[in-house]
């Protein structure tokens, strides 16, 4: 579980020391800052697949990603810290604007704290002046003391890493991904713009079927016409497939394909089988899940993200009044903007007092209670 994420310097986070629980919703104005909070787990995507430098020119190169540019930020600066079963692990990384607008490592360290043995174990720097992450590379790590013991805390802070993932289906024009046939065997996991939803269906209808069955049943809870999906290699070229389904109570021999389905059906589907799927990540980031839902289905999908993140750690970001209404106030982190900065705060059920014997939270976000409403 990610613990605690302190950051400085990135985009508009000019500080930030944020705890994390099992299930954290961010709310708040459009450009309070949500959305560059996602991107940091993006940015750390590419890091841990050694393309940290393509996603800095994508990005707008460091100026756009320094807090108010380079002249006035020099370097980011973020250090996570999660535990795992048999202790504590922390990564810490600064970087900092060098020539051609981009961006190097001051530093890059970590640490592990067994349980059980008191106190913090020492910080192990990993060097600096390198442009991609030093985890990817454990010969770089044995010059270091205790080279072995620092090589496995490497490698089970990479492994843990990676397995963050963020999730973002919006793109569902006629040249989406999730529109087209894919290669059937891309099924190890759920793309992050569920491009590959098709294969990640037929691997689990074939491997996984009660996974498959909760997953159709929760479907049809909301989308009451569908039927099933009909997944089948092409017919012509069997190392592809297309996500078909068929509705329910018609004549079964009529298929339809994923270009007759709506926009947030769509979403919807990619959202319950990344919800639902047997080997869920451990940590899922998701913007804006409720785009394109109909109410009841955001109600649906908020209880889902409740019961999911009793055993996998989910970072939602949102500007949905209903799924809010789901909600409990320790779920919720309020983004607000204050002096050109994001600031970040988690809300307590203490601090609303009566307000909820009255009110929902969706109410007092409306109301602007709890602040993270557009503001002067």
């Amino acid at each position: 579980m990610l613990d605690r994420i302190q950051l400085s310097g990135y985009k508009s986070i000019k500080e930030m020391d944020l705890e994390l629980g099992k299930l954290n919703v961010f709310i708040g104005a459009n450009g309070a800052g949500k959305s560059n909070l996602i991107s940091l787990f993006k940015l750390f995507n590419h890091l841990l697949s050694n393309n940290l430098q393509q996603y800095i020119a994508a990005s707008g190169f460091a100026d756009a990603i320094l807090y108010y540019g380079s002249k006035r930020t020099p370097q980011i600066s973020t250090t996570f810290y999660f535990t795992t079963l048999s202790g504590k692990n922390v990564y810490h990384m600064r970087l900092v604007n060098a020539a051609q607008d981009t961006l190097i490592f001051a530093d890059e360290a970590i640490s592990f704290s067994r349980d059980g043995i008191e106190g913090q174990a020492p910080i192990v720097s990993l060097g600096a002046g390198h442009r991609e992450s030093k985890l990817l590379d454990e010969e770089q790590i044995i010059s270091t003391a205790n080279p072995k013991f620092n090589q496995k805390t490497a490698r089970v802070i990479k492994s843990i890493m990676q397995r963050w993932r963020v999730y973002h289906f919006h793109d569902t024009s006629n040249e989406a991904k999730i529109k087209k046939q894919g290669y059937i065997n891309d099924n190890r996991y759920l793309r992050n713009d569920g491009g590959n939803l098709a294969a990640f269906l037929y691997q689990m209808q074939q491997t996984d079927q009660k996974y498959y069955k909760r997953i159709l049943t929760t479907l049809k809870s909301v989308i009451p016409f569908l039927g099933d999906f009909v997944l089948a290699p092409n017919a012509i070229n069997p190392e592809y497939i297309i996500l078909n389904w068929r509705e329910q109570d018609i004549d079964t021999d009529t298929v339809f394909g994923p270009n007759q389905l709506s926009d947030g059906t769509l979403r919807l589907m990619a959202l319950i089988t990344l919800l639902l799927q047997p080997h869920p990540p451990e940590l899922i980031v998701i913007d804006e899940p409720e785009l394109g839902l109909h109410p009841y289905a955001i109600s649906v999908l908020a209880a889902l993200l409740k019961t999911v993140s009793r055993q996998t750690q989910i970072i939602v970001s949102t500007q949905s009044v209903t799924l809010v209404d789901q909600l409990e106030p320790e779920h919720i982190v309020v983004v607000d903007r204050v002096d050109d900065q994001s600031v970040f705060k988690r809300l307590n059920e203490q601090d609303l007092g009566s307000w909820l014997d009255d009110y929902s939270l969706g109410e007092l976000w409306e109301k602007n209670v709890l602040r993270g409403r557009p503001s002067r």
